[in-house]
């Protein structure tokens, strides 16, 4: 029997005003089965000072944020030296180059997204999502950054709501993480 792929969740990352925001649905499915309603896929970091958050394989995104905190406590903090020595390790390993996951990191200043293909990714207008909602929420979040006040949490927890009407691997259940 072949394995099933698991499809695990929509993350949005929003910048607006001095703060930023990352939200992550709870929903974890495999196959066409929901097996978990409250996951946790965003995080702080660090000294609560840097945001993370995953979607794709759940042990693969787990081995990601073991990677990028040895990354920040081997360059004490320095988050973009730590995502640019990430990418490096994921584009040259091999057992890296297997993991099927992305990653979202934040901190007050800046965002990136990490893909598996090595891509370091920082957005242009402050947004970013990725699972398989990802282009639901980053959709949402660009039209309420342009259309409301809402505050940055406000907008990425909205975009995770938007998300969970149409994607069937996202959820209701949000967790927002904010700086």
């Amino acid at each position: 029997m072949e394995p099933q792929p698991i499809h695990a969740t929509t993350v949005c990352c929003v910048r607006r005003d001095g703060a930023v925001a990352m939200a992550g649905d709870g929903q974890v499915t495999v196959g066409n089965t929901v097996m978990k309603h409250g996951a946790a896929k965003v995080r702080r970091l660090y000294h609560d000072k840097i945001l993370a958050g995953f979607a794709g394989g759940a042990a693969d995104a787990f081995a990601l944020f073991s990677r990028f905190e040895a990354k920040l406590e081997e360059y004490r903090g320095n988050m973009e030296r730590a995502v640019v020595e990430l990418a490096k390790d994921w584009r040259m390993d091999k057992y890296l180059r297997q993991l099927q996951a992305f990653l979202i990191v934040a901190n007050a200043e800046r965002a990136y997204l990490i893909s598996g293909t090595g891509d370091l990714i920082q957005p242009d207008d402050g947004i970013l999502a990725i699972g398989s909602g990802g282009p639901f929420a980053l959709a949402a979040a660009r039209a309420l950054m342009k259309h409301t006040d809402m505050t940055a949490a406000q907008i990425a927890e909205e975009a995770l709501h938007v998300a969970s009407t149409i994607c069937i691997y996202t959820n209701d259940h949000i967790t927002v993480e904010s700086l």
